[in-house]
């Protein structure tokens, strides 16, 4: 099949917080999650030098803050956010409500 269409509701939530949509989709070269933190929620500070993966948060509903080294990027609906693989980074929702994001990740070493 060329396209295969999911509801990441419909995936069952790791932690309560992390959709892992890779495999669903039917996804191999790169990886696909959804994060869906709740009011004043935070996720787990990470960092990805270990496998070299490279990541792009996409703000799809609520607002809240990603860190990375240390600074703040606030996040809404619509932005697009890149992070190297050595960047620490952690999102944090804001206290009015829920943030959810797309976040993609692939080594960069299957890059060309």
């Amino acid at each position: 099949m060329a396209y295969r269409v999911i509801d990441a509701n419909e995936v069952e939530a790791s932690h309560g917080v992390f959709r892992g949509l890779t495999a669903p989709l039917g996804v191999s070269a790169f990886k696909v999650n959804r994060l869906e933190l709740p009011a004043g929620g935070e996720g787990s500070e990470r960092d990805h030098e270990g496998n070299d993966e490279q990541e792009v948060y996409a703000i799809v509903a609520g607002g809240g803050i990603l860190r990375v080294d240390g600074e703040e990027v606030a996040l809404q609906p619509g932005l697009f956010v890149y992070c190297s693989p050595e960047g620490r980074k952690q999102v944090s929702a804001g206290p009015e409500g829920p943030v959810r994001s797309g976040a993609t990740g692939g080594d960069t070493s299957t890059l060309s």
